[in-house]
């Protein structure tokens, strides 16, 4: 499914996943509820994907594209620091700042990253209810902003979301601890193939 994104920005229909899981031997509905009960991927009332962390099918206010890729959106700030680590190469992040729509520029190679303003954050929220998925819980509010200052005055203006201003340094190092390892094959020597390669 990632790699899907991957080659075309978008995801793949229900139906290709249950093919999938079928070619691999498993019972198509059981994998897809225990990705869904994991949280690993989310669906609409439909049946239809909503998020496939880190990815999402429909446009956010994050962007992240690459050489020769699609443009793809990320679900969230630290789902889109993750996605050059779990990809294996290059990428920019294109975010609009919640409030103000100014944009913050992010160029992660891996572990490494160029921010535009080099002020920015991340603001790490939530809204309450546990039990629900974290597209519902937490994505919306974990977003760049142009710096700790504005962070802090969207904060305010949302008592609603709770959280926390994230350094760029502590921002990158979550996404890549949280997707990193995502595509990687077996015995983690590189990405998995995506699906035309297979």
């Amino acid at each position: 499914m990632l790699g899907a994104f991957a080659q075309a920005g978008q995801a793949p229909g229900r139906g290709e996943l249950e093919r999938i899981a079928r070619a691999g031997g498993a019972d198509p509905a059981a994998v897809l509820a225990e990705l869904a009960e994991r949280d690993v991927i989310a669906f609409g009332r439909a049946g239809e994907i909503r998020a496939a962390y880190p990815f999402s099918p429909s446009p956010t206010p994050i962007r992240v594209s690459w050489a020769g890729g699609p443009v793809a959106y990320a679900m969230c700030a630290i789902d889109a620091l993750g996605v050059s680590a779990m990809l294996g190469r290059p990428v920019t992040i294109t975010a609009a700042e919640p409030g103000t729509g100014r944009v913050i520029t992010v160029r992660a190679d891996r572990d490494q990253a160029r921010w535009d303003p080099c002020r920015a954050v991340v603001f790490a929220g939530a809204s309450s209810g546990d039990s629900c998925p974290a597209a519902d819980r937490t994505c919306g509010y974990i977003n760049f902003f142009t710096s700790a200052r504005a962070a802090r005055t969207w904060a305010k203006a949302n008592p609603a979301v709770t959280g926390k201003v994230l350094g760029r340094a502590w921002a990158l190092s979550a996404g890549v601890a949280e997707f990193g390892a995502f595509m990687r094959t077996g015995d983690g020597t590189g990405p998995l193939a995506s699906p035309d390669q297979r």
